[in-house]
Parts: C-alpha cells; sequence; structure tokens
C-alpha cells in the first residue's frame, strides 16, 4: 500500500513515515501543496495524509483539485487548525477523516488502517483466498491457520495478489505500490520477491504464476 505524505514539519513528517514504514507501507513525501498536487497527478496513492497549512499551495485547495480530478482515494487531514469550520470545510471538500495536532502516531496509524480497509474491502474485516487468510485491520496473514511471517514487500506483493483473484496483476502495478519517488528499482526486482514469496506460499497448495508480457497471477492449486 501506498501513501502520500504532505507535511511541511520536518521532525513530525521522519516521524509518521517512520511508523507507517514499519507498518509494511510505503511512504512518499512531500513538503508543500504545489509538490503534493504534481505527486497525485503522477502517481497512484492507496491513502493522502495531508496538511493544510502547506506552503505554496494549502492543502485545502489540494484536497478540493484532488476531488474535481476525480480521485477517490481516501484522504485523513492532519492539522493543528481545530476549529469548528476548518473541520466542516476539510470534510465537506472530501476528507476522509480529520485529526487535530498534536496527536499519538498509534492513533494515526489506527485511522490509516481504517480507511485503507474500507476504501478496498468495505465491510469485510478478512481477505479469505483458498487457506489463506488476511486480517485487513492487522493485516497479518494465515495459511490453514498457521501465522505466516513476510517481508513488508512481500505482504506488499502478497496483498495486491489477493485482492485481485482470478486477475492478472502487472509488474507496473506492482512496481506502483511498492516504491517511493526516492527509491532506486533495479529490473529483477520484482522478481527476486516473487521468488521469496513462492517458496514462502507454494507448500500450500498456492502459486504465483508468471504470465508472459502481462504480469502474474495468484492460483490455489489445490
Amino acid at each position: 500500500m501506498r501513501i502520500l505524505l504532505a507535511e511541511d514539519d520536518e521532525v513530525l513528517s521522519n516521524g509518521i513515515s517512520k511508523a507507517l514504514r514499519q507498518c509494511g507501507f510505503t511512504v512518499d513525501h512531500v513538503a508543500s501543496g504545489s509538490d503534493a498536487d504534481v505527486a497525485i497527478a503522477s502517481a497512484p496513492f492507496d491513502l493522502a495524509i495531508l496538511d493544510l497549512g502547506l506552503p505554496q499551495m494549502d492543502g485545502l485547495q489540494v484536497l478540493k483539485r484532488l476531488r474535481a480530478n476525480g480521485k477517490r482515494m481516501p484522504v485523513l487531514i492532519v492539522t493543528a487548525r481545530d476549529g469548528l469550520g476548518d473541520r466542516v470545510s476539510g470534510l465537506d471538500l472530501g476528507a476522509d477523516d480529520y485529526m487535530t495536532k498534536p496527536f499519538d502516531l498509534p492513533e494515526l496509524e489506527a485511522r490509516v488502517r481504517a480507511l485503507i480497509r474500507r476504501s478496498n474491502y468495505g465491510a469485510e474485516t478478512e481477505i479469505v483466498y483458498g487457506p489463506v487468510r488476511m486480517d485487513t485491520a492487522s493485516r497479518c496473514i494465515t495459511i490453514n491457520g498457521e501465522a505466516i511471517e513476510f517481508s513488508s514487500r512481500e505482504l506488499a506483493v502478497f496483498e495486491l495478489l489477493l485482492q485481485r483473484p482470478g486477475r492478472v496483476v502487472s509488474k507496473e502495478q506492482l512496481l506502483d505500490h511498492m516504491y517511493g519517488f526516492d527509491q532506486e528499482v533495479s529490473q529483477n526486482a520484482i522478481e527476486v520477491l516473487m521468488h521469496r514469496l513462492r517458496k514462502k506460499i507454494e507448500q500450500y497448495g498456492l502459486s504465483v504464476r508468471t504470465i508472459r508480457g502481462l504480469g502474474y497471477l495468484l492460483e490455489n492449486k489445490e
């Protein structure tokens, strides 16, 4: 899952980025409203965390342009503005949640998980595919009731495949969700991750088939 963080406070943005990356999310950080506007137009994100008091373009302007351009990703406003009018304006313009500073990082993480879960899975709290169960709140995965440990990138790959059972997931889709703007990606990065993922799931009758020229397909052989 890929998150855009638009926050001009360096200490706060570093703390949020570190916490979310430890939860297995890919985080792209920008420090101005204009950079946020460009980022939203150029890459797919699963969620945006948006400060209102951004330089160059106010956060409410970014939000208004985002919704006007048909972007439906969840938006969590994080701001020092705690007035009723600001909250109403943000929610009316299309924000999905609103937090005022200061706040505790565990609450931010929980709200991020809840917004992404509602966006991707509706009211469901689990993804079930064959012997696989994924808790969409904790992002923990069990296969045949056994908890399986995944690295953050292995989890990102597997989650995207689980979201699209019976459908091919392209390498471009995987790269977009797993890597940020500032990360160098080698040509065989996805293949290396797929190799590691296959080793973990093949014993359970699951496989990831390479569809040449198209992408990858998760299959349940049992």
